[in-house]
């Protein structure tokens, strides 16, 4: 009896501590100094592949960037298995979102774990993921065409920003 009374507690105890986390399905925070630096560095990455492999670098200018993106991925500098690199690509896609579009990158906690984001002002639940468009797409054998890529998450701005406000 006295056991069970203890197994009962517990038990208790642990739903009273999972209700909370239940309540709250996702957040999100600023980032941190150390996703910062993380993305700084894949920025890096991703400009010494173009300067050493095309002999070009990435500007901070669309049109080039996504010409530099596309020939990383065309000539198998980047390829399937290059996950890093991948991601990194999507980040200089979101780079460019926040830029045209005036988003704030932002890290978004669910039940799957830890993401950077990009958030649209004034829609505090709504969130745009550029840093994985490139790489599920390429990591499944899809020829990745960037251009095409950064118009869908375009449109998915588009959309949060059509739809009323809560």
């Amino acid at each position: 009896m006295h056991y069970c009374l203890r197994w009962v507690s517990l038990v208790a105890v642990a739903l009273f501590c999972a209700l909370p986390a239940q309540a709250q399905e996702w957040r999100s925070e600023p980032l941190s100094t150390i996703d910062r630096q993380y993305m700084e560095d894949q920025r890096e990455t991703l400009d010494e592949l173009a300067r050493t492999h095309l002999g070009r670098q990435l500007s901070g200018e669309k049109d080039n960037d996504f010409t530099i993106l596309q020939r990383l991925l065309d000539q198998g500098v980047v390829g399937q298995d290059d996950v890093s690199e991948l991601q990194a690509m999507g980040l200089i896609l979101g780079d460019h979102l926040k830029k045209e579009y005036g988003l704030s990158w932002a890290v978004y906690y669910d039940e799957r774990g830890r993401s950077r984001s990009l958030q649209v002002p004034g829609f505090e639940e709504d969130f745009i993921f550029p840093i994985t468009q490139i790489s599920r797409r390429a990591e499944v054998g899809i020829d990745v065409n960037v251009r095409d890529v950064y118009k869908e998450l375009e449109q998915a701005v588009d959309n949060i920003r059509n739809q009323p406000p809560l």
